[in-house]
């Protein structure tokens, strides 16, 4: 990518006070600031309270009128929520964040998690697949989560029906990873409650959303970002032509990772997915050492040097009216209803990312155009 490197990629540094804290969660939950552009406000404006001094600002440069950011009263009322419950708020500069999460555009700058979060800085695996698995599926899940655990690995999964739930069950002891598309308090298939409060004993749940939000059909794709971001390979077990696996299985390869599936006959149904993805190139995976000799070799991961959290970030030049209306009209011009990655963006308009970064913020909050997991920008419906 010739994108500069991404604010949620600094040195983890995590928020130093309970005003910090409060800070950045109130930013990230005020209206039209979503995680990548969360990052662009920190990294145009330094910190959490100046980019929430700015943002009203911005939004009315952008056309929004009558903008105003989450009242501090809900940020500190989903505080005590958290405390209650035993959550701990967990940023994307603290040392404990996973490391391949960082590495996403989208990379959510905060994440609730109930449970050991020293388990995040281990090698992960994704592993998903079908809710109404055969019971052929749900060995297989149990066989490959139970091979990687006893070889060090984390298995990452959404706690779902089917496979997720044998995964998760098969390397509890090992510490397990359950992204949850809901807040990390509510246990969403019911049913799994008791395996949740296993995964809380000896590995973590962990969700970018509010306490206490109850999971909507919208909110499985973002968690489905997080189970492939924060692994090294995701391995599909079990999934339809048309199943959110699959779109695990996407972002994943949007994010660079390994993909990996097992594969099932021709006529089930549950496997023309798996199939599918074997067919257009990902690893075919009979056992845990299929995976582990899929995986890349260790590589040197580059060390940036120490900021502080509140670092003031170098601003972009500025421009004119003219050329900033120039710009809106050649971005607008360039997108459409298909996503295009914004690193292509970046290379077809011949700009920095640095001058482009806040006028997609502009266009963003404006409503103009969508941001969407992977990276991916179309215009608005």
């Amino acid at each position: 990518m010739s994108e500069e490197p991404h604010p949620s990629t600094h040195p983890p540094l995590p928020p130093t006070t309970e005003d910090d804290r409060v800070s950045w969660l109130r930013l990230l939950r005020s209206r039209r600031v979503g995680p990548a552009t969360f990052h662009r406000l920190m990294s145009e404006h330094g910190s959490a309270d100046a980019a929430l001094d700015a943002l009203p600002g911005v939004a009315r440069d952008a056309g929004v009128e009558d903008y105003t950011i989450c009242p501090l009263g809900v940020v500190e009322s989903e505080m005590r929520a958290a405390h209650a419950v035993g959550a701990r708020l967990l940023s994307c500069r603290h040392a404990e964040y996973p490391e391949f999460l960082k590495q996403i555009s989208d990379a959510p700058p905060l994440l609730w998690c109930i449970g050991d979060t020293g388990i995040l800085k281990r090698p992960m695996i994704g592993l998903v697949g079908a809710r109404n698995a055969s019971s052929l599926g749900t060995r297989m899940a149990k066989s490959l989560a139970a091979d990687l655990a006893s070889r060090g690995f984390v298995i990452t999964s959404g706690l779902a029906r089917g496979v997720d739930t044998a995964a998760h069950l098969a390397s509890l002891e090992g510490g397990t990873v359950a992204v949850m598309a809901g807040g990390v308090d509510v246990i969403y298939p019911a049913e799994n409650t008791r395996l949740a409060q296993q995964i809380a004993e000896t590995g973590v749940r962990v969700s970018e959303h509010p306490i206490g939000l109850t999971p909507q059909a919208r909110h499985f794709p973002s968690r489905n970002r997080l189970i492939s971001g924060m692994a090294q390979a995701v391995v599909v077990v079990e999934a339809a032509a048309k199943s959110g696996s699959l779109i695990t299985a996407r972002n994943a390869l949007d994010q660079g990772r390994e993909v990996m599936a097992v594969p099932g006959h021709p006529f089930d149904a549950r496997a023309s997915g798996c199939n599918m993805l074997i067919r257009d190139g990902a690893h075919l995976v009979r056992n845990a050492a299929d995976i582990i000799d899929a995986l890349p070799g260790a590589e040197a991961t580059s060390v940036q040097p120490d900021l502080p959290l509140d670092a003031p970030q170098k601003a972009p030049p500025a421009r004119s009216l003219r050329e900033t209306a120039a710009l809106h009209d050649q971005i607008l011009r360039r997108l459409g209803p298909s996503p295009l990655a914004e690193d292509q963006l970046i290379r077809d308009l011949s700009a920095s990312a640095r001058s482009v970064a806040p006028v997609l913020l502009d266009l963003e909050l404006d409503g103009q155009i969508t941001r969407q997991p992977g990276g991916l920008l179309s215009l608005a419906r």
